[in-house]
């Protein structure tokens, strides 16, 4: 099965995932998100000086995520002859249920972290990986 992979639509997707963290940890969820973290206005201050090289790296992880995604989603229109869109959807949807949310929820179990922060958190992923996979279906 050889898999073709248009690197456009990958950055396509990360740039998604990137607006939909900034809609998520901003307008949406940030002052809930902020609180639960135990952050202040003087401590974003102190964070900001660091903030390109911690979007930057987000942005790999983002390129990371939406190839990965790309080439499964590929495989599921192979495999089971979906659409493009439903199996980018469908693709996002498993691989955050079976890897993501089971990953993030050892942060509450084993890392003292709040129930409202993961669902903050997760969520996000959740939509992150969505918005990837209809970017991927519509576009790849």
């Amino acid at each position: 099965m050889d898999i073709q992979v248009n690197f456009l639509v990958v950055v396509l997707a990360a740039v998604a995932s990137m607006v939909v963290g900034f809609l998520w940890y901003g307008p949406i969820f940030g002052k809930q998100w902020m609180k639960l973290m135990g952050y202040t206005q003087k401590s974003l201050e102190k964070a900001k000086q660091e903030m390109s090289k911690t979007y930057a790296i987000s942005f790999v992880g983002s390129l990371v995520m939406a190839y990965v995604l790309t080439h499964v989603t590929k495989m599921s229109v192979e495999v089971f002859s979906y659409p493009m869109l439903i199996a980018g959807l469908l693709s996002a949807l498993w691989m955050w249920l079976g890897f993501v949310a089971p990953v993030q929820m050892t942060e509450v179990l084993f890392g003292g972290k709040k129930w409202s922060l993961y669902f903050i958190n997760t969520g996000y992923q959740l939509a992150a990986m969505l918005a990837m996979g209809i970017v991927i279906g519509l576009f790849a």
